[in-house]
């Protein structure tokens, strides 16, 4: 996929939101990017986009690690590895068996320990202005390219719609 740049927060949500409508059982999502650069609020377009229903509450789970969402077309679930400090940590969360699962799975910090398989997408999320975020995504194998294929046409109907 081309980079996105969006302009706001509810643009960065919006284009999360687009993966949520077409991601696919099992679909693995590393999120890397400064602390502020809008992986939280990524997750919470994704949960949006996947059906989680409007009042339930996406946060990061810094402290909790792990997050479930329900309610949704898929179950959503939600990893933050930004205070573990080995990688044993990460088995003893049990995060190997969620990326196994047939949910769709957010890491934030994933660039932080090898966790994300042969077939995940990876996106980089990148302040750039006040509001502004460059997003970039690159897909690991084929059924995360299959992802992005359709991700991007999504987007690409939207914006036209927009237009």
């Amino acid at each position: 996929m081309k980079p996105m740049t969006t302009r706001s927060p509810a643009e960065t949500a919006d284009v999360a939101e687009h993966l949520g409508r077409v991601a696919a059982p099992g679909t693995v999502v590393g999120l890397v990017g400064d602390l502020g650069a809008g992986k939280t609020l990524f997750v919470q377009g994704l949960a949006r986009g996947l059906g989680v229903p409007a009042d339930v509450r996406v946060v990061s789970p810094t402290f909790t690690l792990i997050n479930e969402y329900g309610g949704g077309r898929l179950p959503l679930y939600h990893a933050d590895l930004y205070r573990l400090e080995r990688r044993d940590e990460v088995d003893d969360i049990g995060l190997d068996e969620v990326v196994r699962g047939d949910g769709v799975v957010a890491i934030e910090w994933a660039d932080r320990f090898d966790v994300l398989g042969a077939d995940a997408l990876i996106v980089r999320l990148r302040t750039t202005g006040a509001t502004e975020r460059v997003i970039e995504v690159d897909a690991t194998g084929p059924a995360a390219r299959a992802v992005a294929d359709a991700w991007a046409d999504a987007l690409a109907a939207a914006w036209i719609e927009r237009a």
